[in-house]
């Protein structure tokens, strides 16, 4: 049995799709059609309903699923461990975080914390969430920073997991302006003249409070999608060229809205709170690591 075999699994678990899973295992999707059938013959068991659409775990893909989970974890742990004793790094820091974070949030947040502290020693990692997790569960990183909302559940087990508040932001819809100050693209819509709409794509936490708000709200927009990303950089962009309304952080535009490159497209009731949270694994990490925990709950109790 190959650990690659492991994060196929794990991948394919959380994407539910073969050719996507593929793609960020950077393989062909026949070959990675094989790792999981070889991994299937290795444990006697099919894992993955392959009839339903998305796929679906089997009974036995359910039970696998937290063991492959620890194993790996343990594994890459005891592995960062061992490669932190040989590179006398043992003070490093380090983070997963969402691209919108690790470019706005991250930075100004590590430097006020430093103000007090003094400079620490911090690595991070950038990526899309479904990542962030995974990395957080395998051990590869101590802490995890993403965006959270009521409405989005986060797949992390509460008996093995704990976070705490270390920031808030909104998901603001925005759109570019016209010549008069007003949005371009305007919410609600009508089914006549619907909203062109510049989402989130894949697992993405905002994209999922998007979703959740699209389906509920009591005047619930009339969208037309044109276009995806899972970055919201890049659905800023495409917002700034006035390509349609894009649900954005309210930290990573406050440049755009102070000039009025983008203006609000909709009343406050399409606003959806966000609360930025620190997430890390209860199993104890090294001291310097556990040091920033405990400075950043009782920063949080301090606040509450």
């Amino acid at each position: 049995m190959e650990i690659k075999w492991l994060l196929d699994f794990l991948s394919l678990v959380d994407t539910r799709n073969f050719s996507r899973s593929a793609d960020e295992r950077a393989t062909t999707q026949p070959a990675f059609s094989r790792r999981i059938k070889a991994l299937e013959e290795w444990i006697g068991a099919t894992l993955f309903d392959r009839s339903q659409h998305p796929i679906e775990l089997t009974a036995a893909g359910q039970r696998f699923r937290p063991v492959a989970e620890e194993v790996l974890r343990r594994l890459l742990q005891s592995r960062e461990e061992i490669r932190q004793i040989g590179e006398n790094t043992e003070s490093t820091i380090s983070f997963s975080a969402t691209h919108s974070l690790s470019l706005v949030f991250f930075p100004s947040w590590i430097r006020r914390i430093e103000r007090d502290t003094g400079i620490l020693r911090t690595r991070l990692e950038s990526n899309k969430i479904g990542t962030c997790v995974q990395a957080l569960m395998r051990g590869e990183c101590h802490f995890m920073l993403s965006p959270t909302h009521s409405s989005v559940e986060m797949q992390l087990p509460e008996d093995r997991f704990s976070s705490v508040a270390v920031g808030v932001d909104r998901l603001l819809p925005v759109s570019a302006p016209n010549e008069d100050g007003e949005p371009i693209h305007a919410l609600p819509g009508s089914k006549d003249r619907p909203v062109d709409y510049l989402a989130y794509v894949g697992s993405a936490a905002s994209g999922q409070a998007v979703d959740f708000l699209l389906k509920h709200h009591d005047q619930a927009p009339v969208l037309q999608r044109v276009f995806d990303s899972h970055m919201a950089g890049v659905l800023k962009s495409m917002a700034v060229q006035g390509r349609g309304v894009a649900w954005l952080p309210e930290s990573e535009i406050l440049p755009e809205l102070e000039t009025g490159a983008l203006v609000l497209a909709g009343p406050e009731t399409y606003i959806i709170p966000s609360e930025i949270r620190l997430f890390r694994s209860l199993e104890p990490l090294p001291r310097a690591a556990e040091e920033f925990w405990q400075r950043m709950v009782d920063a949080g109790s301090a606040s509450a």
